[in-house]
């Protein structure tokens, strides 16, 4: 790709040298010898830097990099001078130039500087492109009752600085309602940093939230910063918090308290600022009856209490956010877009949907993925969501032919942990108390059916 320079001085021979210098090194060249005629063309061409000489009849370089800096912001400017001073390159710095140059003009520093200039601004709308990629996928999607409700809460929590407990049901986008809360938020500029309190083993926890010193336990190869550090000015959000233990629920607790902490192996104390959102799946009032989660705890985060619906409770917005689910997985994917037949919409929306948005986005990808064509039709979804209950009873009769009784018995095992497995998030933990089955014995039965532990969940 060709990159373009507009070059705007008024000396001839210096217009024609740099043409001559850069159209060599591949860049497209657009002269002009007056600041009025270089934002003219730039009003109708697509340029990725300016060179600006200071000394122009009419309008100075000064006065037209203001003009510049106003209308395009973020285009790249190099200020060129043959009567420069330092108070002058300051100045130009100072109102937004990426650098200043003084004549006679080094070649080599001239194409430095400006394959810098290109290559920060390249990589700033890629970065740009990604947050704003990133932020599509973690936007609420649907214009139901109880979704209306939904962004009612969120847009009256969001401007505050109060703490906000999302509650609701695995899968059903608390995360999605607390990345809409930040966004909401005077914050939002800041970081959001997220932080899975049911991934992370009990004895990394507080490294991973506080940071800790080099040195202070074994591996501790160097200073690392934690996520209430990274999180300064912003919002953490700390996922499956009802997971905490006691020990990092008081650690937690003092932080909001104190506002400070230390990092691990650390004496210096670590101010903070950061808004704290919290989920859950958990009936934390319930847990705190039965002494599991502190009180105290709870009520600094249940400041503002949102309770997520789940996907059951709004079916009415299943085609809207499959239609948008499915475009951002055929854009990420290369494919083309992609529609569902009538009869393929009414398999999804009587589909129970256990495992909510996540288990419906997860079966969108898997339908994108069998489509070939334009149209995902019935039988593809029958095929992926497998409730279809007149080809089971054939499926399993096979089955039972074919393969022994224990065999059979296996299939069924690993189906139904699986499935389970995924309504809690694969947290083993959980499942083994929800199904009264001790924690050693889910492992085994893991490793024996062949089933992976998700995303190193625990």
């Amino acid at each position: 790709m060709a990159y373009s320079v507009l070059v705007v001085d008024d000396e001839v021979n210096i217009r024609k040298s740099l043409q001559g210098v850069l159209s060599d090194e591949g860049y497209r060249v657009i002269p002009a010898e007056t600041g009025e005629l270089a934002l003219d063309v730039l009003s109708k061409s697509l340029v990725d830097a300016v060179l600006l000489d200071v000394w122009l009849p009419g309008m100075d370089g000064l006065e037209a990099l203001r003009h510049i800096r106003e209308t395009y912001p973020m285009l790249p400017v190099i200020m060129i001078s043959g009567h420069g001073t330092i108070d002058m390159a300051v100045k130009a710095v100072k109102n937004g130039a990426f650098d200043f140059i003084e004549k006679p003009i080094s070649l080599d520093k001239l194409l430095i500087t400006l394959s810098r200039a290109i290559e920060r601004e390249v990589l700033r709308s890629e970065n740009v492109e990604l947050k704003e990629r990133e932020e599509r996928k973690f936007r609420l999607v649907g214009s139901s009752e109880v979704m209306q409700a939904l962004r009612a809460q969120i847009a009256a929590a969001g401007p505050t600085n109060a703490s906000v407990l999302v509650s609701g049901e695995n899968g059903s986008g608390k995360e999605i309602v607390a990345r809409e809360i930040h966004r909401h938020s005077r914050r939002a500029n800041k970081p959001f940093v997220a932080v899975n309190c049911a991934a992370i083993p009990e004895e990394l926890i507080e490294s991973e939230l506080f940071g800790h010193e080099r040195g202070a336990f074994t591996g501790a190869t160097g200073r690392r910063r934690g996520r209430f550090e990274l999180a300064d000015g912003g919002t953490l959000f700390l996922d499956e918090v009802g997971d905490m233990s006691p020990r990092t629920q008081a650690k937690i607790l003092r932080v909001l308290e104190e506002r400070a902490f230390e990092r691990i192996g650390g004496g210096e104390k670590i101010r903070t600022d950061v808004r704290i959102i919290a989920a859950t799946n958990r009936n934390l009032p319930k847990e705190v009856g039965e002494g599991r989660f502190r009180e105290d705890l709870f009520f600094r985060l249940n400041v503002f209490p949102i309770l997520v619906p789940p996907l059951r409770d709004h079916k009415e917005d299943i085609s809207r956010i499959a239609a948008h689910f499915v475009g951002e997985i055929c854009a990420d994917q290369g494919k083309e877009r992609k529609e569902f037949s009538g009869e393929a919409m009414e398999r999804l929306l009587a589909h129970p949907w256990p495992g909510n948005i996540r288990e419906l986005r997860n079966v969108l990808e898997r339908l994108v993925i069998l489509t070939m064509g334009r149209r995902i039709e019935e039988e593809t979804v029958r095929t992926v969501l497998a409730v279809d209950l007149p080809r089971a009873g054939p499926s399993l009769a096979r089955a039972l032919a074919e393969e022994s009784f224990r065999e059979a018995i296996l299939v069924f095992e690993k189906e139904y942990l699986e499935r389970k497995l995924r309504e809690n998030d694969f947290n083993v933990s959980r499942t083994a108390e929800r199904l009264g089955l001790d924690r050693t014995s889910i492992h085994r039965k893991m490793k024996q059916l062949g089933i992976p532990s998700e995303g190193g969940r625990r």
